[in-house]
């Protein structure tokens, strides 16, 4: 069978673009391995347009059950299923293979296979993830209102993630490793003119400390090799991420951070025919709402490419 699109990924971006492309009646198969993205990582989702709260396990069962209510003559779902290759066999001609040994064939393809947050390597981080511990300020920040909290991480997403938890948090405290930030000195100058804001370089995190929840942060100063407990609520790690685009190297044209590069016109790829949404793309900011709606972008776009010829 020819598909007229391959669906990779069961995120916020893979749902929203099958839900669109069954509505459209195109031939089309969603292949996820699983449903949710990294907002499973989430305690509460608060930022989901439309729902006031919802847990990252919750959001994940609501996208799968939304997809499936369209799984139908025109929408195939293969769940539990990796793709690990795309070949192009010809003009409007794709082949995509998966972990199981399986080929399936379409016209076009949509890549949303997000990415993966790098975890955080101190005693104790797994124990106290969804319990103190998380990775993203955007969907967990208020749940921290008037409390102490840490951001792990010099980056611009580190310092983004610091700018919005001072809006509610009593206050935050970033930890850098290194000497001196990544993030740019624009971004850097105005978050730390914050009187609840603090930061401190050179440090190496040893452990994360609590009960059942957390209560504190350990690490060393690496200049000084003094060791010091800092008492926190609330841990942000924001130390990168690690895009799910291992399959398409090579392929299609990703930039240095092995991100898909796409037109944010119209979330097209380096590959004519094949389009990418979601974090697994270069864009400059990456959330569920985002990644929802640049796949309805791209599959606007894709219905036009297959019936405006």
């Amino acid at each position: 069978m020819l598909y007229d699109l391959i669906i990779i990924g069961g995120g916020p971006a893979g749902c929203a673009a099958a839900v669109y492309a069954a509505r459209k009646r195109l031939k089309t198969l969603l292949i996820a391995e699983s449903f949710g993205g990294q907002s499973t990582d989430s305690m509460g989702v608060q930022n989901w347009i439309g729902t006031i709260n919802i847990s990252g396990v919750d959001l994940a069962k609501n996208l799968r059950e939304h997809a499936f209510a369209y799984k139908s003559d025109v929408l195939d779902i293969k769940e539990g299923e990796r793709a690990q290759k795309i070949e192009q066999k010809g003009e409007n001609h794709f082949a995509v293979s998966t972990q199981n040994g399986e080929t399936f064939e379409s016209k076009t393809v949509l890549v949303t296979t997000g990415s993966g947050r790098r975890k955080l390597p101190a005693k104790n981080a797994d124990k106290f993830e969804h319990k103190g511990l998380t990775y993203c300020a955007s969907c967990d920040g208020p749940l921290f209102s008037d409390q102490d909290v840490v951001v792990v991480g010099g980056g611009n997403a580190g310092f983004e993630s610091a700018a919005q938890l001072l809006a509610y948090c009593k206050s935050v405290t970033l930890l850098n490793r290194s000497d001196s930030f990544r993030a740019d000195e624009i971004t850097v100058t105005k978050v730390l003119s914050n009187p609840k804001m603090k930061a401190i370089k050179n440090v190496d995190i040893l452990e994360v400390t609590g009960d059942q929840f957390v209560q504190g942060i350990i690490y060393k100063d690496a200049k000084s090799g003094e060791t010091i407990t800092l008492p926190v609520a609330g841990i942000f790690v924001e130390i990168g991420q690690i895009p799910n685009t291992g399959f398409v190297d090579g392929f299609l044209k990703l930039d240095e951070n092995k991100k898909i590069i796409v037109d944010p016109m119209n979330q097209r790829t380096s590959v004519n025919g094949i389009w990418c949404a979601g974090d697994a793309t270069n864009g400059l900011y990456h959330q569920n709402n985002i990644a929802a709606g640049d796949a309805v972008k791209a599959l606007e776009d894709i219905y036009l490419y297959l019936n405006a010829k």
